[in-house]
């Protein structure tokens, strides 16, 4: 008799995908309005990812069983 499959919160494979080494990587914030206020140098930064903190890796990997280890 075949097990359970644990589902994969769907919020979550939208926002996060692993590295190989098995760091989360994410989006940065503050990207979606308000962009005339902002100078080019804090755009420019805040396009590129960001890492999940180490504290909360095990909540995220809770969340999307079937991620890279």
């Amino acid at each position: 008799m075949a097990g359970y499959k644990m589902k994969t919160k769907s919020s979550a494979k939208k926002r996060f995908t692993f590295t190989a080494k098995g760091k989360v990587k994410r989006k940065k914030a503050k990207l979606r309005h308000m962009l005339t206020r902002k100078d080019a140098k804090t755009k420019r930064n805040l396009r590129q990812s960001g890492l999940i903190d180490v504290a909360d890796r095990a909540s995220i990997r809770k969340m999307l069983p079937y991620g890279r280890l």
